[in-house]
């Protein structure tokens, strides 16, 4: 089966996994869901669980799509629930959260948003 856009169908898994009270989850691996997978575990956003069964991850947002890609300058990057989220970028130097690319003054697609 090939999917049209395999980054929605990682965050459509995760989002599942969520809903379900996983703690894990199986994605097929390309270079890009490894890269947005080591953000997560960087960033330290794991399928894990409080107390009161809620979930660390409230939300998780595809924003650029194969059919309407978003693009953001440096200045344009969105903060995320005013910090307390990470968007999620590909830049000219690699796969990185808003934070780092607003430091290192890049831009770039805006592939997802995740709180």
């Amino acid at each position: 089966m090939r999917l049209t856009d395999p980054v929605a169908d990682m965050l459509t898994r995760i989002r599942n996994a969520i809903s379900a009270r996983h703690q894990k989850v199986d994605i097929p691996a390309s270079k890009l869901k490894l890269e947005i997978a080591r953000i997560l575990k960087e960033e330290g956003i794991y399928l894990k669980y409080s107390n009161n069964n809620e979930a660390v991850i409230s939300n998780v947002n595809r924003v650029s799509r194969p059919g309407c890609r978003v693009y953001v300058r440096r200045t344009e990057i969105p903060r995320v629930l005013g910090g307390m989220g990470i968007n999620i970028l590909t830049t000219p130097r690699g796969v990185m959260t808003g934070r780092q690319a607003r430091k290192q003054g890049l831009g770039g697609e805006l592939l997802c948003e995740v709180w």
